[in-house]
């Protein structure tokens, strides 16, 4: 009798769990980055106001430029694990894909007759 193929669901929610995990770590270090920029725009906006020197301003500029170069990296870097983890679950679900199965209801009574001594006569061709 025909097997349908079963799928290691432990396996596969595991893959699930990691993609969700890199996905939180994306937008953690998108929150961060959204905290950088808003920091320099109060460093932007103490300077306007006359609280802080040009210098400090440019400092402020460097360490926050630094900082995003740092977060963008790291962001990268997640994008490509999830993108290996998507092609892994992908992989994996694409060997879950269905075989054709028939199935058909015997009858026990009754077989077919089969021909038996149907022989083609064949003549031969004169010259």
């Amino acid at each position: 009798m025909a097997q349908t193929k079963k799928m290691n669901e432990t396996a596969f929610e595991k893959l699930v769990k990691e993609a969700n995990a890199v996905g939180e770590l994306i937008k953690t270090f998108q929150d961060e980055k959204q905290a950088v920029i808003e920091d320099f725009a109060s460093e932007r906006k103490r300077f306007s106001n006359g609280k802080i020197s040009r210098t400090a301003l440019q400092s402020s500029a460097k360490k926050s430029n630094k900082e995003l170069a740092k977060l963008d990296e790291k962001i990268r870097f997640s994008i490509q694990k999830i993108n290996k983890l998507t092609l892994q679950m992908k992989k994996f679900a694409s060997k879950q894909s269905p075989r054709v199965i028939r199935v058909k209801v015997a009858s026990a009574g009754k077989k077919k007759a089969k021909k038996v001594g149907s022989v083609k006569k064949t003549t031969k061709k004169k010259k």
